[in-house]
């Protein structure tokens, strides 16, 4: 007669403790789907009698979900480690057993957003969308709610009451920091130029207000010139900071709130202004990196991509098992990064 598999001997090939055997066995608290998965695969190499029962009560305990995502250009390093940094973190969600669904939209068109909604809400639970603020996206949250599928806006606030919370940093805040930062290296009567990736992003919108406002307090000595909206494209961005510094050649800094740093870098390098305008932009990349390091970007405002995942999965999380009540707020905070601090 063959010997049965004790749960210590499980415990020991799953690197795990007896008492979390015992947990995924009787399902007596959660345990990170990750860890299920390495005791269930330890309990089937041992041949381990009950290995059926232990999956059917992970299976009945933790509910299956499926999580939509709808991000930005495919091609922009950001949201490939967005996208990365989710399909990572999903299955170690404890609360539900979760697969995700990744969309990328390549236009800030309304009509191409709504509908990459809609399509989506068909297949999933809950969606947490990167989107401009439009009432074409808010009629597609709000049919999206008729039908129980939560919305969350995702780095951008969005201003339909249909939507389910935000995630992402306080914009004014963090605008607020950069002109605080400008004001220190501006002297009288400098001008200082903004690039803005679209006004409908209501997140680029706080940023810029959050600019003037500083730097009217800090620097009313400043010449703050009219932003110029690049449609958050590289190469537009390149176009558009081009046309500052031949329009401006006295221009002594640079804001740039939205993607598309290597545009703006490329721009300043040939121009040969790249050590003399100080350039405060967002968001970690290579390129921002590089930046960084060989002095053409001055400060760097980030969204940690991994607290926003963390914070988005969790609101996600709450929203689909029914322990989510009202707007959810997950305003998370920005980091301020330098070449001393890479």
């Amino acid at each position: 007669m063959n010997r049965r598999v004790t749960l210590q001997e499980i415990a020991a090939k799953a690197n795990v403790g007896v008492a979390t055997v015992d947990r995924v066995l009787n399902g007596r608290a959660p345990v990170r789907r990750s860890t299920a998965d390495r005791v269930l695969s330890a309990a089937r190499e041992l041949g381990y009698h009950a290995q059926g029962l232990m999956e059917r009560r992970v299976n009945q305990l933790v509910p299956h979900k499926r999580l939509g995502f709808i991000l930005q250009k495919k091609s922009k390093w950001f949201y490939q480690a967005l996208s990365e940094q989710i399909m990572r973190s999903v299955p170690d969600l404890t609360r539900i057993r979760a697969a995700a669904e990744v969309a990328f939209v390549e236009s800030l068109s309304p009509g191409d957003l709504a509908a990459a909604l809609r399509s989506m809400a068909d297949d999933v639970d809950a969606i947490a969308l990167v989107s401009i603020d439009h009432p074409a996206v808010h009629a597609a949250i709000g049919d999206c709610a008729s039908v129980n599928v939560p919305v969350f806006a995702l780095l951008s606030p969005l201003s339909t009451p249909a939507i389910a919370g935000y995630v992402g940093i306080d914009g004014r805040r963090a605008g607020r920091t950069a002109g605080w930062a400008m004001a220190k290296f501006v002297g009288h009567g400098d001008e200082v130029g903004i690039l803005v990736g679209s006004h409908r992003y209501l997140g680029h919108e706080a940023l810029e207000a959050g600019f003037r406002s500083a730097l009217r307090e800090y620097a009313p000595h400043a010449g703050l010139r009219d932003s110029l909206v690049y449609l958050d494209d590289a190469a537009v961005a390149y176009e558009a900071t081009s046309e500052i510094l031949r329009s401006v050649p006295g221009l002594k800094g640079l804001y740039h709130c939205g993607g598309g740093v290597s545009g703006v870098i490329r721009a300043l390098t040939e121009a040969g202004r790249a050590r003399d305008v100080f350039y405060i932009c967002h968001e970690r990349s290579p390129y921002a990196d590089e930046g960084l390091i060989e002095g053409t970007v001055d400060l760097l405002i980030a969204n940690p991509v991994s607290q926003v995942v963390s914070k988005t999965l969790d609101l996600m999380e709450q929203s689909v098992t029914g322990k989510l009540s009202g707007t959810a707020n997950g305003i998370i905070d920005f980091q301020l990064v330098t070449p001393e601090n890479l």
